[in-house]
């Protein structure tokens, strides 16, 4: 009966991305991040976690046109990292956490300069 249990699963549970997909994947969120989309970002993955097996074999069918333009490694990866259903909430959980690092890091950037205008406008 154990067996059965996960009869139909098409992934198993613990996903673990490779460290050459991590870095792909870093290195996307990262751009995503510093251009201010994270918000869009994480809409688009929600609407596009069912069809995420798709998009990665859609990828695989264009690699060849891409190859003339981009890194062709870090594209494979990336479409064999989004074959895996886990693969969208890695996704999201990392530009969360790159997207929270940057607004603490504005914050702290913001009471510093807060802090050194009053300040200035104490000294005589």
């Amino acid at each position: 009966m154990n067996r059965l249990k996960h009869a139909f699963a098409l992934d198993s549970p613990d996903f673990e991305p490779t460290d050459a997909q991590k870095e792909v994947v870093d290195r996307v969120c990262r751009e995503i991040v510093r251009r201010g989309m994270a918000t869009p970002a994480l809409i688009f993955l929600e609407m596009f976690r069912p069809l995420n097996y798709i998009g990665s074999q859609v990828m695989h069918f264009f690699r060849p046109i891409v190859a003339i333009v981009l890194d062709v490694e870090g594209y494979r990866h990336m479409s064999e990292f989004l074959e895996h259903r886990q693969s969208v909430d890695h996704l999201r959980q990392r530009i969360e956490e790159l997207d929270d690092s940057r607004l603490n890091f504005e914050d702290e950037r913001k009471e510093a300069e807060a802090g050194q205008g009053k300040s200035k406008d104490s000294s005589p």
